[in-house]
């Protein structure tokens, strides 16, 4: 028979206040305590937002309006309970306290922190690289891939393998800045010269001269192709949901994409590794170059190159940015976040919405209720 859990230790609010006033970011829900400094950076709305909140009760922060948090992120924040507050510092009254205990026996979302390892709720051994563990998770592997949290993991055995796995977010324009400038200056000057045709059936009796001041119009033609490339391998690769009986279909969609969803916070993991990068990088210059006279594809390609390092660059901030509300970025950032914890099955674009408008994967807004 398994062991309860210690009792939760008590809090005087003199105690939260010193605490606070030391620069700890401390929040209730109802006479829960919950010690967020270690997770303020982490915050998909800001640690501004949370910051503002410190010692306050966020029952309602968490029910919304503006938001209404996901299940789980209410399970994530159960990861950061300390104890119970012994009273409240602005006088919590008798009928919050009743309501305070109701929640704890009828919010399921509500476990107490238990500091040793639960094996059948984290079902992996954190201290082994996970790659050749999660393929046995089988039917259980969508449910917990979904379930995030902010400890470090390592996917391979092999040092070597696993650095390439992992990269800082400014190597993307180190790597791929230049090559883009170069294609793009090396593409203009060829068809500056006036040389350059465009077929329009499969013989060479009808074409059409593409000129260079042509260049803008396919350049930026490959930044919006990439945004439909960056659509169509988050919806249906990464997103693909492999059989419950397939060990390395489970294996593959967690190396490709289950890995950052189970540790979206995990900043060596929220860009392109220049190595697997390259691979899809070369296949889509291949396919261009294969449809397309030279000059046209690689223009496009250089435009569809910097769409992608906007892209990770995009993809980076709206995990650890801090956008002014009102923004482009922020209205983004707080789509991503949705993807993140409550709709997976939608909300596809990350710098941009276009596609899920089109193809009718859009993340709705919730409605909020009406005021008396």
């Amino acid at each position: 028979m398994a062991s309860a859990p210690p009792p939760a230790a008590s809090f005087s609010p003199s105690e939260v206040q010193r605490r606070l006033a030391a620069g700890a970011c401390w929040v209730r829900r109802g006479t829960r305590l919950y010690d967020l400094t270690s997770f303020v950076r982490y915050h998909p709305g800001g640690e501004q937002l949370l910051r503002a909140r410190a010692g306050q009760d966020i029952s309602a922060d968490l029910d919304g309006p503006l938001h209404r948090h996901s299940a789980n992120a209410r399970r994530w924040l159960e990861e950061y309970y300390v104890g119970e507050l012994q009273g409240d510092p602005q006088g919590l009254t008798e009928s919050e306290a009743v309501a305070s205990e109701e929640m704890e026996k009828t919010d399921p979302d509500i476990v107490p922190r238990v500091k040793e390892v639960d094996w059948d709720k984290d079902l992996v051994d954190w201290q082994k690289p996970l790659v050749w563990q999660v393929g046995h998770l089988g039917e259980k592997y969508d449910e917990w891939v979904h379930q995030p949290v902010t400890r470090p993991i390592r996917l391979f055995q092999s040092d070597f393998v696993e650095s390439l796995s992992r990269t800082v977010w400014y190597s993307v324009p180190i790597v791929w800045l230049p090559l883009m400038l170069y294609l793009s200056w090396s593409y203009y000057h060829i068809l500056a010269q006036g040389n350059v045709r465009l077929f329009t059936s499969f013989t060479t009796e009808y074409s059409v001269q593409v000129p260079g001041s042509m260049f803008p119009g396919l350049f930026m033609l490959g930044v919006l192709f990439w945004t439909l490339v960056e659509y169509i391998i988050h919806r249906f690769l990464f997103h693909m949901k492999p059989p419950t009986n397939s060990y390395y279909l489970i294996m593959l969609h967690f190396v490709l994409h289950g890995q950052h969803h189970k540790a979206p916070f995990d900043n060596s993991r929220l860009v392109f590794p220049p190595v697997p990068a390259s691979l899809v990088i070369a296949f889509l210059y291949a396919v261009l170059r294969l449809l397309l006279p030279e000059a046209v594809g690689g223009t496009v390609f250089a435009g569809g190159l910097l769409g992608y390092v906007l892209y990770d660059m995009t993809h980076y901030y709206l995990h650890f940015g801090s956008p002014h509300k009102g923004s482009y970025l922020y209205s983004m950032k707080t789509y991503h976040v949705k993807h993140h914890f409550s709709h997976q099955k939608s909300g596809f674009g990350i710098s941009t919405k276009l596609w899920d408008y089109i193809f009718h994967t859009l993340i709705l807004e919730e409605p909020h209720p009406k005021t008396q």
